[in-house]
């Protein structure tokens, strides 16, 4: 299988980030749930690394990171705690683009990245579960972030993996998470920022606050009327964090 090109890609400048159509090239699944455009991964990619480099995605999920890594010339690590994730990611990869370049998936916990050196990534782009908004692994994997429904000890096992990612993560490079917020008993509950600090905690220092805005949300014709009726807003966006490691 070879790449197909996305003619109406360009590259981000701003601080808010639209993508209304998620781009159709490669192996790209926009049917897997939860996922991210490509068009994040190319931009952070394409800003924060250079070929050759060595990109992580620690909850690799579909594949998007990686799929864009062997795109863009970068030799990609790819983690999940779902057999199921890995699979998926591994066929997604069985497309042909030269140069080749290495892209390596396995099973792993983004808490324990032992088999990965001290400052020897270049650049380190997760798509993190939202507590357990989507269940990746329906409660069968009893380490699975997504089966958290404590913000607290959400935020606590988020420090543990903020943590190995700092060790990992190369003096002086990046590290992007794209996180959410939801709504409980109709009030907003500030995942994105509360991850943010334990980020900050670990040594992390923030480069950017990225406003991504979603679309094509299957939930959103549903619950409009309700929103209302009731006086809260629907949450139509995201928060891209760059953070850089002094």
């Amino acid at each position: 299988m070879s790449e197909t090109k996305d003619i109406d890609y360009s590259p981000e400048f701003t601080t808010v980030w639209s993508f209304p159509e998620r781009g159709n090239w490669a192996t790209h699944n926009p049917k897997y749930r939860g996922n991210f455009a490509p068009q994040i991964a190319k931009n952070i990619i394409e800003m924060y690394s250079q070929k050759d480099n060595t990109v992580l995605d620690p909850m690799v999920g579909g594949g998007t990171t990686l799929i864009e890594c062997k795109l863009l010339c970068r030799n990609g690590i790819g983690v999940d705690i779902n057999p199921q994730a890995i699979e998926i990611t591994k066929e997604a990869l069985k497309f042909n683009h030269h140069p080749n370049t290495e892209q390596t998936v396995k099973i792993g916990d983004a808490r324990k990245l032992s088999f990965i050196k001290d400052d020897s990534v270049d650049l380190i782009l997760a798509h993190p579960p939202y507590m357990n908004i989507i269940k990746y692994s329906d409660g069968n994997i009893a380490d699975d972030l997504s089966n958290i429904g404590s913000l607290p000890k959400f935020c606590d096992e988020i420090e543990i993996v903020a943590k190995e990612l700092y060790r990992v993560l190369k003096p002086d490079k990046f590290c992007a998470i794209l996180m959410g917020d939801t709504r409980k008993s109709k009030h907003f509950v500030p995942i994105a920022f509360n991850v943010m600090q334990r980020f900050l905690k670990v040594g992390f220092v923030l480069k950017e606050d990225i406003i991504k805005v979603q679309h094509n949300c299957s939930a959103t014709a549903q619950w409009k009327n309700k929103a209302i009726e009731s006086k809260f807003y629907l949450i139509m966006h995201e928060h891209l964090f760059v953070f850089r490691k002094p």
